[in-house]
């Protein structure tokens, strides 16, 4: 049992038998729905916001809340000497241009929303840390604070500011410069009356709830502020309403985000305490929801899985986050509106995508990887997803990270070397998986998953069902992956399909003679056995997107077979050694 278990809230029931899972959705933004985020953002640079921007400026914060999140060291230490470092990326403070176009999205967010002012207090005191958190701070505002445009004016972004700005306020205000401390707060207020008006148009999720978290916090602690909180607690709840499924999942169904969007609650929580107020019952609920649903897709090293995008962040960040957050619960083993079902007996812990993939029109980069699962044995990772696409440093090239969101980069079968779920160019998911029949029983012997998808009925004319069995023990995980005729479209001849099993850092699979098993050697030197039937086993070459972002060469046992108008079936079994 894991530290975040034990003496807690009762565990989610299991629902037995048949459903039907419908959240799919190919719809993008529409033409007009582009144009009139296009044309809001327009708006900033107008008169009429300029003047909504106007208004009294405070003299001082009516409390300074602590950061309950350890920042990054390496992060703060590369302040420390003088460079910023963002996922692989590095840049000199002392010629750092955010507007330069090298500049990658990822380290401008970084940037822009001053989440390394959490780095920086982490590896040093605020004698030695303001003097550079006042340069940077001097630069944004000369070039930032006036110009109400661009990435550095993104909703999100200034409700992510607003939090580091207060949080770590002594960093930033230590100054004895009445007038850099004046541009400071000043730009503080009109960051505020920015949102009060933009808050409602950041995306769906993580952005939303952040800028709204901006909000609240605004009101909080900028003196006369009580409407502002009454306003921005009702936002925040139209934000979590829809960026948070009931069970407590993000829209995105990426286990980073969620990750996200708990440590911008467990921030927002350390302002009202601040105050010496609660987190309102409803916040709090939410805050409870998402951290058991984070925790269901966690694995035995207590690190998260790699879905949508997402890396395996590892446990102590992970732990830090979600200590936090103050909540105590035990992970949820079958979310039914996030997607996920876990399954855990013995020291194994399997996680299975067992629903579409998030809506196209509130993600971008969304991963076709219905039916994929995750499988670890203790801090052992044996069968992985890719990972990563949003999460990989800087230095990978960009057709690397895009091909890490296909079906082919996930543990689970591919038909024609085809996505489930289309990808298209822009980074949007297309037509494919719509709907996914799921079914789960428990019993003394272990636990069955037996779902289905139609990703792949349209083109070719089969449902893929996966069917999954992991024994109460924990040492036997026993699959089957069949293609079943479905759809109005019957093929001529046979169909390519591979079964892929992407192994974890440090696994070395021995292929046997007969081509139809394999040893895997665990880095600790345990053995599993695969054993497969209904197709031929090859080892093929692969990759993963590790903690800090980086790739390493891995391997993939591939199960590779063709199906006829009938159908086909591949079975197989994971296997511990005595």
């Amino acid at each position: 049992m894991s530290d975040f278990e034990g003496e807690l809230p009762a565990p989610d029931t299991i629902d037995e038998g048949r459903r039907l899972v419908r959240l799919g959705g190919d719809k993008g933004l529409s033409l007009a729905e582009r144009l009139i985020e296009r044309f809001h953002k327009l708006t900033w640079r107008t008169p009429l916001h300029s003047l909504r921007l106007r208004g009294r400026y405070p003299l001082k914060l009516q409390a300074v809340p602590d950061d309950p999140v350890v920042g990054d060291v390496a992060r703060g230490q590369a302040l420390l000497n003088g460079e910023m470092l963002f996922r692989g990326e590095r840049h000199a403070i002392d010629t750092l241009d955010l507007s330069d176009p090298k500049i990658g999205r990822a380290f401008a967010e970084y940037a822009h929303s001053f989440a390394w002012l959490r780095d920086l207090s982490t590896v040093t005191t605020r004698a030695i840390g303001a003097s550079i958190a006042e340069l940077i701070m001097s630069r944004w505002l000369d070039t930032y604070a006036d110009t109400v445009a661009g990435m550095a004016w993104r909703p999100d972004l200034w409700g992510r500011r607003i939090l580091f700005w207060t949080a770590h306020a002594p960093l930033i205000l230590s100054s004895g410069d009445l007038v850099y401390r004046s541009k400071v707060l000043n730009a503080l207020a009109r960051g505020a009356r920015h949102l009060d008006r933009s808050s409602d148009k950041a995306p769906a999720g993580a952005a939303r709830i952040a800028a709204w978290c901006g909000v609240v916090a605004a009101g909080l602690l900028i003196p006369g502020g009580e409407p502002r909180v009454e306003f921005g607690e009702a936002g925040l709840q139209r934000a979590i309403g829809s960026g948070q499924s009931d069970d407590g999942g993000s829209v995105s169904r990426s286990p980073a985000m969620l990750l996200d969007v708990i440590a911008l609650l467990a921030m927002l929580r350390e302002t009202y305490a601040a105050r010496r107020l609660e987190l309102p019952p409803v916040l709090a609920t939410s805050l409870t929801k998402a951290v058991g649903a984070l925790l269901g897709v966690t694995h035995g090293d207590r690190a998260l899985s790699s879905w949508q995008g997402g890396g395996p962040v590892g446990a102590a960040e992970v732990a830090a986050v979600i200590e936090a957050s103050g909540v105590r619960t035990r992970p949820l083993r079958q979310a039914r509106d996030w997607g996920y079902q876990r399954l855990a007996a013995g020291s194994a812990v399997l996680i299975i995508d067992a629903a579409p993939p998030p809506v196209a029109r509130v993600v971008e980069g969304g991963c076709a990887s219905t039916l994929a699962f995750e499988f670890s044995d203790g801090a052992s990772r044996l069968i992985v997803n890719c990972g990563g696409a949003r999460a990989a440093v800087a230095q990978l090239p960009p057709a690397i990270a895009e091909a890490l969101r296909t079906t082919a980069a996930h543990s689970t079968l591919v038909m024609a070397d085809s996505n489930s779920t289309a990808i298209h160019l822009d980074g949007t998911l297309g037509r494919g998986v719509a709907e996914v029949e799921l079914s789960r029983l428990e019993s003394e012997s272990g636990s069955r998953i037996d779902a289905s998808h139609d990703g792949y009925a349209r083109r070719w004319g089969f449902a893929h069902r996966r069917q999954l069995m992991l024994t109460s023990d924990g040492r036997e995980l026993r699959g089957e992956d069949q293609l079943l005729p479905s759809g109005r479209r019957r093929r001529v001849g046979t169909v390519p399909f591979a079964v892929r099993f992407h192994l974890g850092e440090g696994l070395e699979a021995s292929p046997t003679a007969d081509g139809l098993a394999a040893i895997l050697r665990l880095p600790g030197g345990m053995l599993w056995q695969f054993r497969c039937r209904g197709g031929a086993l090859t080892v093929e070459s692969s990759l993963w997107i590790d903690a800090a972002g980086r790739p390493v060469p891995t391997q993939q046992l591939v199960v590779v077979g063709e199906a006829a108008s009938g159908g086909a079936s591949v079975s197989w079994a994971l296997k511990r050694a005595a």
